[in-house]
């Protein structure tokens, strides 16, 4: 421990060193000071407090003589394990700590993704060459909106594969999506009903309520969200995932693209956020155009993320706005930082000006096709299950004849330390179409763990393999 703070009263009656002694023994007792912490020097806390060494010396003296804390020659003092002493209060109620998360034998999140493929040789490469190149200047603050290098990448990467037509002065980078929503929601402003798909996407859900704003559930089905309910709602902004609809996978139809664009140049006001957070893994027919490429009237707002594509953990997404909506933007967060540091976006930025993110996600599109194969063949083994959903992305739709509902399986996996979730825990509002649906997410699996993870699933459900 380097150094600790403690506010002591010089002018009250009790000296220093029984306030100091106090202080430090009543953190050693409640925990804040673990055992074994080493204490700071009696000179570097006389510096730090502004005491004298005596003051030091005198307080470490009583702890030592109570068995506190124990002193090693020529090395300093640590704090003693007072388990076993007893004149210690031990009524005093411990500081809560905060529990780890849930460890899980088997994990079927949808937001795991396949560690061991990361390119760790090339990404160490690149952060040496930016530090070695770029030095001092990463140590300065850069654009609000993130890098322009970084930009113009995302905007060559959009055209190529997205057909999204942008220039980095549209682009806004910033650290996750549930950063980036609530800064759209200000450049939009107040007073907005949101239409939301169910079910959907519950993070934005939460952000629309904590800004005070309306939203309203609108159903989907096998072709993406319904056209004719989102018609008959109030909402005048649809947060749409069209090309892997969140969590059902189902794909927005052509029919129906056209239909939600003419919906939102209908009125003034109108306007669609395109979340398009897994569209690079694509496995089965042509890739599909983003509605913002098929947009001509600057309704659509493009959102995406780097979290499946190279990592959770890089924290790095984007939106491209509508020109008509850049003036709005500038007004509110000219002055704003960009919330992810510069090193990351400039390691990125080379990453993918070098050709290694295309060379990464087309590897990365053939591991997780194998595996969804895998995933696929397993489940086929099996009577009264069944999967939709698996055109595209990490995860699929895993529908389940069962006497329990999805809830009921997913509570009994989670008492035996497997996770999988309902698809009811993404719901706005409840819908019986669902209550045999289960997110079966596959990307964090080794390829040769899939069956058995499977197998030991269904064998805990109690379903049985079909007759070969």
């Amino acid at each position: 421990m380097d150094m600790l703070m403690f506010e002591l009263d010089k002018e009250a009656t009790v000296p220093l060193y029984e306030q100091l002694y106090e202080a430090i023994k009543t953190n050693i007792i409640d925990g804040s000071i673990p055992v074994q912490t080493k204490l700071p020097s009696k000179r570097k806390l006389a510096e730090f407090l502004m005491l004298s060494q005596t003051t030091i010396e005198l307080a470490y003296g009583q702890l030592l003589a109570e068995g506190y804390i124990m002193s090693k020659p020529r090395i300093g003092f640590f704090v003693e394990d007072i388990a076993t002493l007893p004149y210690v209060d031990k009524t005093a109620a411990p500081l809560e700590v905060q529990q780890d998360a849930p460890h899980y034998d088997i994990d079927f999140s949808p937001s795991r993704i396949d560690t061991a493929a990361f390119p760790f040789t090339a990404w160490r490469r690149y952060a040496k060459d930016v530090i070695d190149e770029q030095k001092q200047s990463l140590l300065l603050s850069g654009a609000a909106q993130g890098e322009y290098a970084l930009r113009e990448e995302i905007a060559h990467y959009l055209y190529q594969s997205r057909g999204v037509h942008c220039s980095p002065a549209q682009i806004v980078i910033g650290s996750g999506t549930e950063q980036l929503i609530p800064m759209i929601m200000q450049i939009l402003g107040n007073g907005h009903v949101y239409a939301l798909e169910n079910p959907g996407y519950q993070m934005t859900h939460h952000i629309i309520e904590q800004y005070g704003e309306r939203s309203v559930p609108i159903r989907v089905d096998d072709d993406g969200i319904d056209i004719d309910m989102l018609k008959q709602s109030a909402a005048n902004i649809a947060y749409v995932t069209p090309s892997h609809q969140f969590p059902t996978g189902a794909i927005l139809s052509a029919p129906r693209r056209i239909q939600l664009l003419q919906w939102a140049s209908a009125e003034a006001n109108r306007y669609i956020i395109e979340d398009d957070y897994d569209s690079e893994f694509r496995y089965i027919g042509k890739p599909i155009p983003s509605l913002q490429s098929m947009d001509h009237q600057e309704r659509v707002i493009y959102l995406s993320t780097f979290s499946k594509s190279l990592m959770p953990s890089l924290r790095i997404a984007y939106f491209v706005l509508p020109k008509t909506l850049l003036a709005r933007y500038h007004e509110l967060f000219t002055y704003y930082t960009c919330t992810v540091p510069r090193f990351e976006q400039s390691i990125l930025a080379q990453f993918m000006r070098d050709g290694h993110f295309s060379k990464h996600l087309n590897r990365m599109r053939k591991i997780y096709r194998k595996k969804l194969e895998r995933l696929t063949d397993a489940i086929a083994h099996y009577e009264h299950v069944n999967i939709a959903g698996e055109q595209a992305g990490m995860h699929v739709d895993l529908i389940v004849r069962h006497s329990l509902n999805a809830k009921a399986l997913s509570d009994v996996a989670k008492a035996h330390h497997i996770r999988i979730s309902p698809l009811s825990r993404y719901m706005l509002t409840h819908d019986s179409r669902y209550d045999q649906h289960l997110l079966l997410g596959f990307g964090g699996f080794a390829e040769d763990e899939i069956a058995r993870a499977i197998d030991t699933l269904f064998k805990l459900w109690g379903i049985q393999k079909g007759s070969t």
